[in-house]
């Protein structure tokens, strides 16, 4: 059976499949010392169409050929150092689920969650399960 591309694909020759193109757009405000005055994303797969604001962001792309990972890791001046703080414990978290999916390795991705965990709790971002009642009420 042969298969022909249509608007919002075309025919991979390579895996045999239908392929088509998704883009994410960051855009950045930079101030005179080239430090991000706003920060916004858009992506073309996005439920809601538009650029969105954001105050920090961490972007990793993985060279395969080099073995190295470059990042991007940038933030608004009015970022708060809590923001920062929660923001890294979601992403150790969404690092373990990410890993999780990656690999199946089930035990190296309950690994990062515990440090997330411990980083969290060091920073007073969790409560301890021994402050919370098994109610739910407070100790």
């Amino acid at each position: 059976m042969r298969h022909r591309g249509n608007v919002n694909g075309a025919w991979n020759q390579e895996c045999g499949m239908m392929s088509r193109n998704a883009e994410i757009k960051l855009t950045f405000d930079l101030d005179d010392e080239n430090l991000p005055t706003r920060i916004e994303w858009e992506a073309s797969e996005a439920r809601d169409s538009g650029p969105k604001p954001c105050q920090s962001m961490m972007l990793s792309l993985w060279d395969s050929e080099k073995k190295t990972t470059v990042a991007i890791d940038l933030w608004t001046r009015e970022t708060t150092v809590e923001d920062i703080n929660l923001h890294f414990y979601q992403v150790f978290h969404k690092m373990a689920d990410t890993y999780l999916r990656a690999t199946r390795n089930a035990d190296v991705s309950r690994l990062i969650h515990e440090f997330g965990d411990g980083f969290g709790d060091n920073l007073g971002l969790v409560k301890q399960q021994h402050d919370v009642e098994p109610d739910g009420g407070e100790a």
